[in-house]
């Protein structure tokens, strides 16, 4: 499937997923959001990814919502007065989902499903929606060029894209709210001092440092990562350790009889593992243990 707003290249078992509106500063649009949900998807079932690495074309990373669309600006129904019922017992509803339900938190939403491990290579701008997809991201680097912004108060909205999930895990809860209430726009050292970013690296070396994590990840057990991503995340949300403690123990059984066995005698054998089994069709049973 090709893209209009994104291009999507594999080589070495990494994704490149470049937002692809450079004219526009790659401006987030309904139908980004909807290529990115296919991606995501896409690249979640396709033995040929073992992780991801998102960036932008020309110098911006994405400057936010496209404002200059008609109508509302945000794609969605003014007609309709959706209540907290709607979202608990409509969600999938199609005129909830396409007319009430926040397009970057459906974008979030498939990055939080996705089995293989996201990076930002954040190269330039990358504001509202452009900084909040990132918080789904599970490792971020950015450019000496970048401009984060969590601008939405700024501009009379609230946080968007599941930000108030993911930022206040990301960076806690005080300088979560210190960025968000300010809107203002931190360059990169101190995205890097508030621990939002991993690191800060000269522009044209971002992506190369982004394939280097990539790799050395795509070399292990593509199921153990799988389970891996999931686990931290949603078992660190779990009220007591027990609950974590009930899937590690499925992942670990079923892990340990299957590429386990090829990583202990790799491991024994000192040579590079070779595993067979991929994320897409070899999860275990238990997988997807939340629904």
């Amino acid at each position: 499937m090709s893209y209009s707003t994104l291009s999507y290249q594999v080589n070495e078992q990494i994704l490149t997923l470049t937002l692809n509106r450079p004219e526009q500063l790659n401006a987030f649009t309904v139908e980004m959001a909807h290529e990115l949900i296919d991606a995501f998807n896409r690249a979640s079932n396709d033995d040929e990814v073992r992780a991801i690495v998102v960036t932008g074309a020309g110098r911006a990373f994405c400057a936010g919502m496209d404002l200059s669309v008609e109508g509302n600006v945000f794609g969605l129904d003014e007609s309709q007065q959706p209540t907290l019922h709607d979202m608990q017992n409509r969600l999938d509803d199609p005129a909830i989902r396409d007319g009430v339900r926040d397009t970057g938190g459906r974008v979030t939403l498939a990055i939080f499903d996705c089995k293989k491990p996201v990076i930002a290579a954040i190269n330039g701008a990358a504001v509202g929606i452009g900084a909040s997809m990132t918080c789904a991201m599970d490792i971020r680097l950015a450019s000496e060029n970048a401009r984060i912004g969590f601008v939405f108060n700024k501009i009379g909205i609230v946080p968007e894209a599941c930000s108030s999930w993911f930022l206040p895990r990301i960076v806690g809860i005080s300088q979560a709210l210190e960025w968000v209430y300010s809107g203002d726009i931190l360059k990169p050292e101190e995205a890097l001092q508030g621990r939002f970013v991993k690191a800060v690296v000269p522009a044209d070396q971002l992506l190369e440092e982004a394939y280097k994590i990539a790799r050395r990840i795509a070399q292990y057990n593509p199921v153990a990562i799988a389970l891996t991503r999931q686990m931290m995340y949603r078992n660190a949300a779990q009220p007591h350790p027990l609950e974590a403690h009930k899937v590690d123990s499925l992942g670990m059984f079923y892990t340990s009889v299957t590429g386990g066995k090829e990583g202990v005698q790799a491991f024994l054998d000192k040579r590079p593992a070779d595993y067979s089994a991929q994320s897409a069709n070899a999860m275990p049973s238990f997988y997807p243990w939340w629904e």
